[in-house]
């Protein structure tokens, strides 16, 4: 017997329930924590070459002032672009002008690089809805990072970026899952996280 449909009810469960609570966030502290998570963000990835992120959407940590904080770091910074066909995450480098894309969502114009290019990241910053203190993130059911992840190289960081209180104990997690070595929060800035434990 599998308690694999256990789990997806849980997470699903879990899914409704920080969405709504970022949804009621007030705007004043969603932009407080986009400063603070901007902040740490340009202190952990300072020195990367290369690293993978995503455009937060409004209610996301980060909102309004990720990615452009990125522009300090002189590093190429690839995007995701939400095919309109199919279910892999394409990427494309970061020029500084976005657009929207399917859904609404936040992409880079120009060339596209294809799923693999995610593969050249030193470090991708991926959006979650809540982290395990072991690593494991909690995604919005979508599956796209899940697919995407499978392109990262084994070395690189996984950074996921949450609210303060979406760093959480434990979460119900499936064989499929991937788990991140650091999480970003607006008080607690980059930590490690013993990923996989």
């Amino acid at each position: 017997m599998t308690l694999l449909p256990d789990v997806g009810a849980a997470k699903s469960a879990l899914r409704a329930d920080v969405l709504a609570r970022r949804r009621a966030r007030p705007a004043v502290e969603r932009d407080r924590a986009a400063a603070a998570v901007a902040a740490a963000l340009l202190r952990g990835l300072a020195g990367c070459r290369t690293f993978a992120a995503y455009v937060p959407e409004p209610e996301e940590p980060g909102h309004g002032r990720v990615p452009a904080a990125f522009t300090q770091l002189g590093a190429r910074v690839l995007l995701p672009v939400v095919p309109v066909e199919g279910t892999d995450l394409a990427w494309a480098v970061d020029t500084g002008r976005l657009a929207p894309g399917r859904s609404g969502v936040l992409e880079p114009l120009g060339p596209r690089l294809g799923p693999t290019a995610i593969g050249t990241a030193d470090v991708v910053v991926v959006p979650a809805l809540a982290v395990g203190r072991n690593g494991t993130r909690l995604g919005r059911g979508g599956g796209y990072y899940d697919r995407a992840l499978r392109y990262v190289r084994e070395d690189a960081v996984l950074v996921a970026v949450v609210f303060d209180d979406e760093l959480v104990d434990a979460l119900p997690v499936e064989p499929h899952d991937r788990a991140v070595s650091a999480v970003v929060t607006p008080s607690g800035g980059w930590q490690a996280l013993p990923a996989g434990s």
